[in-house]
């Protein structure tokens, strides 16, 4: 069984490519919503959650899920990434339920949000969904798992950006118990489930002296269904690749290496995660959203005060975090291209390109 996507590519919908010849970009309105994730010229790793709340008209903060100009294109690559390697999606069988969870949740959202791309119906546990953009009209029978192509939990998550993984609660903590990865910043999934909080966290350098997890799993063994919150993470990106698992660090890897000056604004890209997390229902499972947003480091600089700013934060920052995050190798060229777009002056505080 499998969807049969038909990708209604438009005006909005952009058609491009996030391997072989790299066509992605973003366009004048897509750069200005980008999560640019620096509010200050430094940069440390903390906590920084806050309530998954609607935010600014445009923003990706806008609605519970954004959907924008990269939606089928990043739906094609989840597709091609998955038949290479089906094992991006996982799920233990005590979580099913929690792929029910999701599946609701995203359906209900999106068809709110986003009326014109995508509608629910319901008669009882008789759900009608259809996704406009991807061509799915679809009848099946809500937690009855033999009417849909796919576990719920997958089929939702192929038609969504961002990956998602499923957190079981149990003795004390959380377990990474059920996923779609396959646009992660250097992880796997294969690897990491079934491992606990602290476990799946334990290559990050600093944070566990601080106390910075401990803190975390605290706050969000308390977190209610109802209440979502987000936060960012960031790490460097060389071409604009979504999928960079260790799996396939052959295919990329090599690419730190080509960067020079002359290339540097067009190759290296930010690479944004709005995080957001959510108490499921039915299950009790946490579901951790992890949506990717890339920007080339020449489009990033089209807005002073997100030039300067950035600029200062790699040059500044923590050679452990510059390791961790993938780029220590390139951060003294990538700092002196950025410089050309410092002009010294303050930047104001927050991270929105108009304030």
């Amino acid at each position: 069984m499998s969807l049969d996507f038909k990708y209604g590519f438009d005006e909005f919908f952009r058609d491009e490519t996030y391997c072989d010849d790299f066509t992605y970009r973003n366009s004048p309105a897509g750069i200005r919503r980008f999560p640019f994730p620096f509010d200050r010229d430094d940069y440390m790793y903390s906590v920084n959650m806050e309530p998954h709340v609607p935010g600014r008209k445009g923003s990706v903060f806008e609605h519970t899920f954004d959907v924008d100009e990269h939606y089928l294109s990043e739906m094609r690559d989840r597709a091609r990434v998955l038949a290479k390697d089906p094992l991006r999606c996982q799920s233990l069988p005590h979580m099913t339920l929690a792929g029910w969870d999701l599946l609701e949740l995203i359906m209900e959202t999106k068809a709110r949000d986003y009326p014109q791309w995508f509608s629910l119906t319901k008669d009882g546990n008789r759900w009608h969904w259809i996704n406009r953009p991807l061509g799915i009209d679809q009848k099946f029978t809500f937690l009855d798992e033999s009417t849909l192509p796919y576990g719920p939990m997958e089929y939702i998550s192929r038609q969504t950006q961002g990956d998602f993984t499923l957190q079981d609660e149990r003795e004390g903590t959380l377990w990474v118990d059920a996923g779609m990865v396959t646009t992660q910043a250097d992880w796997s999934l294969d690897f990491n489930i079934g491992m606990n909080f602290h476990e799946w966290h334990a290559p990050v350098p600093l944070a566990h002296e601080k106390g910075i997890f401990d803190r975390a799993l605290k706050f969000l063994l308390k977190l209610q269904h109802g209440a979502p919150v987000r936060r960012y993470n960031w790490t460097m990106t060389a071409n604009p690749l979504l999928d960079t698992a260790p799996e396939t660090y052959p295919e990329w890897g090599y690419m730190r290496t080509q960067l020079n000056q002359e290339n540097m604004g067009r190759m290296m890209h930010l690479r944004v995660e709005l995080q957001t997390l959510y108490r499921l229902p039915r299950s009790n499972a946490i579901c951790f959203d992890i949506r990717a947003y890339l920007g080339k480091f020449e489009e990033l600089v089209t807005v002073p005060k997100w030039g300067r700013r950035l600029h200062r934060v790699v040059r500044d920052l923590h050679p452990d975090l510059a390791a961790y995050k993938g780029f220590i190798r390139n951060r003294d060229a990538m700092a002196q291209w950025l410089s050309q777009y410092d002009d010294g002056q303050p930047t104001s505080p927050g991270w929105w390109p108009e304030d």
